[in-house]
């Protein structure tokens, strides 16, 4: 497993060398770029946009994984989900001429409380997600099921989604979430989704409600040989927090 960074919310305000330089200083091996933040890489870009930042990451040891994206697929406005799917397709083109290799999309939340049944929403939701996966496929690229949302961070739905979604192209996002823990263990609602778990975002590794060498041990059993992505809040001190997390990283996945 290696260590890299989401851009949100420690390095929103950064532009591509910054992030780049305190990644390099900090032995952070990769960066997921949300969309919207100062950084600008986003689908408006041209062609040739494109080709020099995929040549500023190839002239530095930091990997451009992927981008964050807020792509969404649960609203009952058809509308509403095929622009969201079309957006998702801006972001997959984007991904294969900058170099990336995924593109995380979520689900933000059930319907329910609008007299939507849960099974028409999770189906919506993985229909849409296939389609984007199909697309992901014929660029080299995957995609990325974020584990969150209001009912959709619950991983029995997120499992369903991925069963109805059925696409190899198509993989999750481990989320760390509060409500990954029972009875002090994620050993049970990581089991759910193992299969499926193409990346990892973690959040303050200090945290003992959260049992991060747990999950460290438990990546590592499954043979997973990709990124934990750092999620953590702006700092006055940036590359110093940065460092002070490797090191208990380290320290927590030895």
């Amino acid at each position: 497993m290696k260590l890299g960074l989401v851009t949100y919310n420690l390095a929103k305000n950064w532009d591509l060398k910054t992030i780049m330089k305190y990644c390099s200083e900090a032995k952070f091996e990769a960066v997921e770029l949300r969309t919207g933040h100062a950084h600008g890489v986003e689908p408006t870009l041209s062609k040739e946009e494109r080709r020099r930042v995929r040549e500023l990451f190839e002239s530095f040891t930091v990997k451009l994984l992927s981008f964050g994206t807020t792509c969404e697929y649960h609203s009952p406005d058809p509308n509403e989900v095929r622009r969201n799917i079309d957006l998702t397709k801006r972001f997959i083109e984007l991904a294969a001429d900058t170099g990336a290799l995924g593109v995380k999309v979520r689900p933000n939340r059930l319907m329910e409380d609008y007299g939507i049944p849960r099974e028409k929403t999770i189906r919506q939701i993985g229909i849409a997600l296939r389609e984007c996966g199909e697309y992901a496929d014929d660029h080299g690229v995957e995609v990325w099921l974020e584990v969150h949302g209001k009912g959709t961070c619950d991983l029995n739905v997120i499992k369903s989604i991925m069963e109805v979604t059925d696409h190899d192209s198509v993989g999750v996002c481990w989320n760390s979430n509060p409500t990954d823990v029972i009875r002090g263990s994620i050993k049970e609602t990581f089991s759910l989704v193992k299969r499926w778990i193409k990346s990892v975002h973690i959040h303050e590794l200090y945290d003992e409600s959260y049992p991060y060498r747990e999950l460290f041990s438990l990546l590592k059993a499954m043979g997973y040989k990709r990124y934990c992505l750092a999620e953590i809040p702006e700092s006055k001190e940036p590359l110093r927090l940065m460092k002070y997390y490797r090191a208990l990283w380290l320290e927590l996945t030895r």
